[in-house]
């Protein structure tokens, strides 16, 4: 049997996100109680919008709208290091776990940028045909 069901699970880009979910959720876990409808709730909800948005996209049968999702993703994804160096002002997260963070985030935003770009193309493509 095939370990993937759905076709998002086979998109490095996605499993990356996967993983940034995990890392903000591991890092808001020590955020103030105060914080849990503030920051904590909103750095969670931004950190699986970016995966949702990358699996949403992938069921749509145009490239144009899948680049749509992935460029969706990609703004949830800068609401999160925006957040997230709020949280390092505020005190909440290290310099050191700020900058591990943003580097994963820059990492996943250049391969959201290369694949929807990638969808966009094919997306001109299609119509060029």
């Amino acid at each position: 049997m095939n370990e993937y069901l759905f076709p998002y699970e086979r998109l490095q880009t996605w499993q990356d996100a996967r993983t940034l979910v995990k890392s903000v959720y591991e890092l808001t876990g020590t955020f103030p109680g105060a914080e849990k409808f503030g920051l904590v709730s909103q750095l969670n909800r931004a950190a699986v919008s970016v995966a949702s948005n990358l699996a949403e996209g992938t069921s749509r049968t145009s490239m144009k709208d899948q680049g749509h999702f992935s460029q969706l993703a990609f703004s949830s994804l800068m609401e999160v290091a925006c957040q997230l160096t709020l949280a390092s002002d505020l005190g909440y997260l290290t310099q050191y776990d700020l900058s591990n963070i943003k580097n994963d985030i820059s990492t996943l935003a250049n391969k959201i940028n290369a694949l929807r770009n990638s969808q966009l193309r094919r997306a001109e493509d299609q119509l060029n045909r």
